[in-house]
């Protein structure tokens, strides 16, 4: 009699998946009618969210960030470049993601993924707009010399909401970074100093004596919202995004004051209902989110 129930469960599990195989919508949607997601999630909750910092000990600021399945490796390598005519006392910022194969079944190889240069852009929009860094904190010498901060975030795991994830891991990068110690040689140049010879350069001109933090001002963070019929999913899994397409991103600083909105079509209307519902989904999450920094803030500095 065991055996007969234990058969039964298991072809009913097998036609539950065929089914949701078949008709990934219809399956999606008799989940939506009770207000749960599949994954068992309410419809506003986000995934588990973690954060590790210093995940790249040969860069000078990184982290390992995690939404879910979703998985980002940001990593930050300081230079020091001239400084551009137009804003001879500011530094500058390049950002690059990158989604390899390996994070994902629709990534083939020796094609860049096209959501890649999309994320990359709308990473830059959003970190030089929100005002979370002050450039004039890169210079080093007005005119001469300035810090290039090269920014690579590398998708691990694209199992949705992939821009949240890696604004996230670029904002908790930023908050780890160490901006190296540099000094002028003989020739006048700014140099940089390594730990084995740093009292040595120092008794030349130093021009940072330290490795220093950056202040972050209001560093921003975001919620994707995935918007269906008269649903709206917050924090969506890749089977999600690809069954119901209609998605709208918000980004806030924290000082909830709205950064950005980000919406690349979908046949779902945004009305502004639905937006100031999206946005009152991102103010709870943006709590979480910086609660999760703090956490790894301080697990760094136990460490």
């Amino acid at each position: 009699m065991a055996a007969a129930n234990g058969s039964s469960e298991l072809y009913s599990e097998m036609e539950v998946d065929a089914f949701r195989r078949l008709f990934p919508l219809r399956y999606h949607e008799q989940h939506l009618l009770k207000s749960v997601r599949t994954d068992a999630r309410k419809l506003g909750s986000a995934r588990d969210t973690t954060l590790a910092l210093g995940a790249v000990a040969s860069a000078d600021g990184s982290a390992l960030a995690k939404i879910g399945s979703t998985t980002m490796l940001a990593a930050i390598k300081m230079e020091v470049m001239t400084p551009t005519v137009e804003c001879p006392d500011e530094g500058s910022i390049a950002i690059e993601f990158h989604m390899p194969p390996i994070c994902s079944p629709l990534v083939r190889p020796g094609r860049p993924a096209e959501a890649a240069s999309v994320i990359s852009k709308q990473l830059s929009d959003t970190i030089l707009s929100s005002g979370m860094i002050d450039l004039k904190e890169l210079c080093l010498v007005g005119g001469k010399a300035a810090w290039m901060a090269y920014l690579d975030i590398y998708c691990l795991d694209a199992d949705g909401s992939l821009f949240d994830a890696a604004l996230l891991s670029a904002v908790a990068a930023f908050s780890h970074l160490n901006i190296p110690v540099v000094s002028l040689n003989e020739d006048g140049r700014i140099v940089l100093v390594s730990e084995d010879n740093v009292q040595l350069k120092l008794e030349k001109q130093p021009v940072n004596t330290e490795k220093r933090k950056l202040k972050l001002k209001s560093p921003p963070f975001s919620l994707t919202c995935l918007l269906h019929k008269n649903y709206i999913l917050a924090d969506p899994t890749a089977e999600e995004e690809s069954i119901m397409e209609t998605v709208v991103t918000v980004v806030l600083d924290s000082s909830y004051q709205l950064v950005s909105l980000y919406k690349p079509g979908g046949p779902v209307l945004a009305h502004t209902s639905v937006i100031q519902d999206c946005v009152a989904l991102a103010r709870r999450r943006m709590k979480e989110l910086h609660s999760v920094l703090n956490e790894a803030i301080s697990d760094m500095e136990v460490d």
